[in-house]
């Protein structure tokens, strides 16, 4: 039998039978349609993120206490609840001194509620010095930052991100007004503007920034830091850099053995590598539930096309009287479940495309301004690999039990 022969009785074999052919096909397209979207949604996730933690800047450092245990980009101890105090003061002034350093900012986190007038919102705030803005590329909606000598007289000002800045006063001006944190006021001086999500999960948006003094002796009666945020200079290429941060903070732990370090130290790169690692698990993980959906609608067709064989049977037996060899038979049945199995991948594809594309726009429109639609090539190669292989291993034994039949008992079949 000649392919096109073999393409032609497929072809009626399925249209003999539209609505059965459709439900069949209705477990692909689903199947296919839900790793498009999945798949798609992953992607456009792992730009956006990458986009925000390359707004912060290409060159630079974060230096977090406690050592990494096992993998090289395995988290810091302080990342998992452990509190840590090996960051001080010494480290900072031994810091400023390395000529491959541009800027310095060492900071420390807290949780509290904001208060103004009465409204309230839980918040987390920072207390850091003036480099800390220009090291993370914030820029000033309103006002300014804090100075120098509001870190050593220890004043109590602030500066808040614009969502922030939204929920307390709405369409206030907030210059000057007097929020309170932990029952202590602070006069706000500038307010950011719109950033997103940056290092370590913050939303920036509802930031509240002060002074490391004052954060450090009255909000959370500390002498250490959570965090070095360190700027390089752009001569100096970053590992060479990291490389000096990491002699400089052993010498200055008294540290000898490179696996008693106390301090962990990860670049731009390595945090772009660690997300971009936990994007794609995520993305699989989820590619891989939505393909149980393609696994039943395979078992699907695979009893569907055995239906067929039997309503066929004897037709199965006049081919075979008339000549038809058993892979003749195999090829009719097998073209038959992955013509299935390829237009419900393509039916799939251009449905969760266009879905995705919808879904997109809706978060863009309606939460994240700064979601991008993605559609990655893999999505595209998958759905067409998965769709056939589908065709071809759920019709095999179908086709098979079609190819086994008797041509004398076939002919009498009732």
């Amino acid at each position: 039998m000649k392919i096109n022969d073999a393409l032609r009785t497929a072809y009626e074999g399925i249209s003999s039978a539209k609505v059965r052919t459709m439900l069949t096909m209705l477990g692909i397209v689903i199947g296919i349609s839900s790793v498009m979207i999945l798949m798609s949604l992953g992607a456009s996730a792992q730009a956006l993120i990458i986009d925000q933690v390359q707004g912060v800047g290409s060159n630079l450092i974060f230096v977090v206490p406690g050592a990494s245990k096992g993998s090289k980009m395995a988290a810091p101890q302080s990342s998992q609840g452990i509190v840590i105090k090996t960051l001080v003061a010494a480290d900072v002034n031994a810091l400023r001194q390395e000529p491959s350093i541009l800027r310095l900012a060492p900071d420390v986190r807290g949780g509290a509620r904001v208060v103004f007038e009465n409204k309230d919102t839980s918040i987390t705030y920072q207390g850091s010095t003036p480099e800390f803005f220009a090291i993370r590329n914030f820029e000033f909606a309103r006002g300014g930052a804090f100075t120098n000598e509001d870190v050593t007289g220890a004043n109590r000002v602030a500066v808040i991100g614009s969502q922030l800045a939204v929920d307390l006063f709405g369409a206030r001006d907030p210059m000057g007004k007097i929020i309170r944190l932990k029952n202590i006021p602070f006069r706000i001086i500038g307010v950011l503007e719109k950033k997103g999500v940056g290092a370590f999960g913050i939303d920036e948006d509802s930031l509240v920034i002060i002074p490391i003094s004052v954060a450090q002796k009255q909000l959370l009666g500390i002498n250490y830091y959570n965090t070095l945020s360190i700027e390089a200079q752009p001569q100096y290429d970053i590992n060479f850099v990291k490389d000096r941060i990491t002699k400089v903070l052993r010498f200055s732990h008294r540290v000898t053995d490179p696996d008693k370090e106390d301090f962990t130290i990860r670049t731009q790169e390595d945090v772009l590598s660690l997300l971009g690692n936990i994007t794609g698990v995520l993305s699989a993980f989820l590619s891989a539930i939505a393909s149980i959906s393609l696994i039943v609608g395979g078992i699907g067709i695979m009893n569907i096309m055995l239906v067929s064989v039997l309503e066929r049977t004897k037709e199965i037996g006049l081919r075979k009287a008339l000549g038809a060899k058993n892979a003749e038979i195999i090829l009719q049945f097998l073209l038959e479940s992955v013509m299935l199995t390829f237009v419900g991948g393509l039916i799939g594809t251009l449905s969760g495309g266009v879905l995705s594309f919808l879904i997109s726009t809706a978060i863009r429109n309606f939460g994240q301004p700064d979601w991008t639609f993605q559609m990655p090539m893999s999505a595209l190669i998958l759905s067409a690999t998965v769709s056939t292989v589908t065709g071809i291993v759920f019709g095999l034994y179908p086709a098979r039990q079609a190819a086994k039949r008797s041509p004398v008992e076939a002919l009498r079949y009732e």
